[in-house]
């Protein structure tokens, strides 16, 4: 519902949970959004949201931005907060949930070289065990997320690029900040996603032995792919696609918009395509970040 003419905007104009797995990212993106001007709390129990959201809300200074970590830490209190969070929403409240996630393998290998514990070990418990009782703990958060981001393939560098864009202030006025992300079909679709395009018509450099060690970003396998006239054309639709729907999201009040290109592996024709699209949507003054989710995966 949109606020009635004259009426005083509300003086948060975003909160941010931000939840997941431990060891997926979560310290980092608090860190991340702290940097982009968010008033960031860590651990507060559940029960006391509407009340932090309240005292914000009137507070005597503007806090346009805020953002909130909660996880298994919260004990059987978790179980509160999708109520609570429809309680928030049906008031007004501008809350949204960004849900982080990883591989186990990758989750195992931080927590190994860390040398932190677990907070779900105990028990006897080992460290794959600890994940999993988490991960079944955290499914109803998940469920009801507004954003899902798996960092098992994200460099530090590449979530924060992402955050940046999904959470900051838009670059351009009236148009969402995209993210572009190319990927692999046989390595699952990104969660985050919010537009996919496959690109698996297109012909296969995999197949050609000079060109299977190298990436999209090479002009070999640029200059392959080019040999199709399908390349060019579908290029020039999807470029002309998104030219057109941008705005209309970003009319709507959407901030952000994660745009996914994939192909098998998400090593040739996915990247060469999002490199293309990313130089064009770029040039004509788009706030984007470009993420190659896949890249150095068999």
């Amino acid at each position: 519902m949109s606020p009635r003419s004259g009426a005083a905007p509300p003086r948060v104009e975003r909160l941010v949970v931000i939840t997941g797995l431990s060891g997926s990212g979560k310290t980092l993106a608090a860190n991340c959004l702290e940097d982009l001007g968010y008033f960031c709390v860590d651990n507060l129990p559940v029960g006391l949201i509407p009340p932090f959201y309240k005292l914000i809300q009137r507070s005597s200074e503007q806090v346009g931005r805020a953002a909130l970590v909660i996880d298994v830490r919260e004990g059987k209190f978790l179980d509160e907060f999708p109520e609570m969070l429809r309680g928030l929403r049906e008031r007004g409240a501008a809350v949204q949930v960004l849900f982080l996630e990883s591989a186990d393998d990758v989750l195992k290998r931080r927590f190994s070289e860390s040398r932190r514990p677990h907070p779900m070990a105990g028990d006897g418990l080992t460290l794959e065990q600890a994940i999993r009782r988490e991960r079944s703990a955290l499914a109803p958060l998940r469920e009801i997320a507004d954003r899902i981001v798996n960092t098992t393939q994200l460099t530090a560098h590449e979530l924060r690029a992402f955050l940046k864009s999904a959470y900051g202030p838009t670059a351009t006025k009236g148009l969402p900040n995209v993210n572009l992300v190319s990927f692999g079909f046989k390595h699952g679709l990104p969660a985050e996603a919010d537009l996919v395009f496959d690109v698996r018509f297109l012909p296969n450099p995999h197949f050609v032995e000079a060109l299977r060690p190298l990436d999209g970003r090479n002009p070999a396998v640029q200059a392959f792919l080019d040999s199709s006239p399908l390349t060019g054309e579908f290029q020039a639709r999807v470029d002309e696609l998104l030219s057109f729907l941008i705005p209309l999201y970003g009319a709507e009040g959407k901030t952000y918009l994660t745009v996914a290109i994939g192909c098998t592996g998400g090593k040739h024709r996915s990247i060469a395509l999002a490199e293309r699209l990313a130089a064009s949507l770029g040039g004509r003054g788009m706030s984007l970040t470009l993420t190659h989710r896949d890249l150095g995966r068999e």
